[in-house]
Parts: C-alpha cells; sequence; structure tokens
C-alpha cells in the first residue's frame, strides 16, 4: 500500500458546504469523511492526513456549532440532526458515497447516518465508541453528562480545556505534546455548540441505531480509554451482531488513551486502513477506471 511519501500534506483551506465547515486532502481514489469527538475539531486528524495513502481523498468536517460551521436550528439535537447536516455537507461536495470515520460523539452522528443512508456508506469505522445515554429530548441528563455544560460555563474554554485534556491521553505525564494537542482543541470549542452536542450524548443510542446499519462497522479502542473504556465498544458491536449475525472486527490499540489516533497515528492508520481495505477499494476503482477506458 502506497503511503505518504514524507512530502508536506496538501490541504485546502477551511471550506464550507452546507453551512458546514471542513479541511480535505486531495486524492483520486475512496472517499473518506472523519467526524471528531466533543471537544475536538477538523484539525485534529491532520497526523492521519500526513500517513493514510496518498490516493485517498480525505475529507473532515467541524460539526455544526464548531469553529466556522453554523450550529444546529433544534436547542436540543438528535444524532439524526447532525446526520442531515452530514448530508447536506456531502451533497454540496458532490460524494454520493464514502468511508465514514467517527471519533467518540463521532460514532453516534457515523451511526445514525449509516442507518438514515445506507447506499451512501461504503465502510463504517467507529473508534472510542460513545452509546450515548437514551434521554428523551427535553429529559433529564445524567449529572456526569450535565456536568460538562456546567463546567464549560463556570470554567471558560481554556480552563474548561486544562483541566478535561490529560484525561484523554494514556500516561499524559509522558505525553506532553499530545496532551498539548488535546488541549488546544478543546480550547476552541464554542459553548453553544458544545451544549449541544452534550444534548446529542445524552439522547444518542449507538447500540440501538447499530441495529438497523447494514454495513458491517468496524471498531477501534485505545487499550488504555479511560473516557470510554472497552466496554462500550463490545456492547455496540454484540448489538450489531445481534442484528445481522456476524461480529465485527474489533482493534486494540496498545499504549493509547482515548485520543488514540493522535497518540498512535501509525497504528490507528494501519487499523483503519485494514477495516476499510483500502487497497481492496483502490483496485476496485481502477479496474473500474480501466474498464470504462
Amino acid at each position: 500500500m502506497k503511503r505518504n511519501s514524507g512530502k508536506p500534506a496538501v490541504f485546502k483551506s477551511p471550506e464550507k458546504s452546507g453551512g458546514v465547515s471542513f479541511i480535505a486532502r486531495k486524492g483520486n481514489g475512496p472517499d473518506v469523511v472523519f467526524l471528531h469527538g466533543i471537544g475536538s475539531n477538523a484539525a485534529s486528524f491532520q497526523p492521519l492526513f500526513e500517513s493514510l495513502p496518498e490516493n485517498l481523498n480525505l475529507v473532515a468536517w467541524n460539526a455544526p456549532g464548531y469553529l466556522g460551521s453554523e450550529p444546529l436550528e433544534e436547542p436540543w439535537p438528535l444524532a439524526e440532526d447532525y446526520a442531515y447536516a452530514l448530508a447536506r455537507m456531502l451533497d454540496g461536495l458532490d460524494l454520493s458515497s464514502v468511508h465514514l470515520v467517527g471519533h467518540s460523539l463521532g460514532t453516534l452522528i457515523a451511526a445514525s447516518f449509516a442507518r438514515l443512508f445506507p447506499d451512501r456508506v461504503r465502510g463504517l469505522v467507529l473508534a472510542s465508541a460513545a452509546c450515548g445515554h437514551g434521554v428523551p429530548r427535553g429529559g433529564e441528563m445524567p449529572q456526569k453528562v450535565r456536568a460538562r455544560i456546567d463546567d464549560l460555563h463556570r470554567l471558560g474554554p481554556e480552563a474548561f480545556a486544562r483541566a478535561r485534556a490529560a484525561n484523554l491521553v494514556h500516561r499524559p505525564e509522558a505525553n506532553e505534546a499530545i496532551v498539548a494537542r488535546v488541549e488546544a482543541a478543546m480550547a476552541t470549542v464554542n459553548p453553544g455548540g458544545y451544549e449541544q452536542a452534550v444534548r446529542l450524548l445524552a439522547s444518542g443510542d449507538l447500540c440501538g441505531d447499530l441495529k438497523h446499519v447494514p454495513v458491517r462497522p468496524g471498531f477501534i479502542i485505545g487499550a488504555e480509554d479511560r473516557v470510554t473504556p472497552l466496554d462500550p465498544t463490545n456492547a455496540a458491536a454484540a448489538a450489531w451482531e445481534a442484528a445481522h449475525g456476524r461480529r465485527p472486527t474489533v482493534k486494540r490499540i496498545e499504549g493509547a488513551g482515548h485520543a488514540v489516533y493522535l497518540q498512535k497515528p501509525g497504528e490507528f492508520c494501519a487499523a483503519l486502513s485494514e477495516l476499510l481495505s483500502f487497497e481492496s477499494a483502490a483496485s476496485l476503482e481502477m479496474s473500474q477506471s480501466h474498464g470504462r477506458n
């Protein structure tokens, strides 16, 4: 598999499509779209953009309410509201069918999109899966979930990020640069957009959505993840298996916490490429192209 040759990756400047801002790295191969977690943004995926095969067409969004993306109209949005926003972004980019990679909160959005638009999902990878809490819109949130909003208002984004960032990294004292990167991304959160995302987390139901997703998902988990440990990933994999009769593949990456793709980008890219069979997909597209010629 051809990987990046060591030359700097060429990124488009942040653009907008359907009210959603994104970064991209152009390629003529399969389209791969990355959905970040609740305290992150599109730029966090740049280490992957620099390591994944050069032929891939890579896009990472800033979720509604994050950085340059417009917030959703619904004060308490559900996963499907974000999924429709993703569909509008993809429509604007003329991407009809993509590989979806969701991290943490992004797994809820990815699974909802795959349920609502099954024909538009060629592959699905869920990293550091967040199962959600199934709270009805407007219901009482679990205290730990509600505390996210309270802490952000009490501390402000920068102090909030300092208080939380280290928990996302395995052995933070030995990985200060990664902690700093996580903290910098978290400090950019817009309180309004973050509140909407917290409500999504409260209402999300990853296992329920996955029962209705036809494409077989793959899972990646940092072995030392303290935010979304292995149990939620196993529960999500079991939910898909119960509905479809096959076991999804779960890739554990040793020495990584919740920020698995930042802490172990090489191992993450290898797992991602295996789960999505990028070589096979690229070869298929090449053979189809030769057939058309």
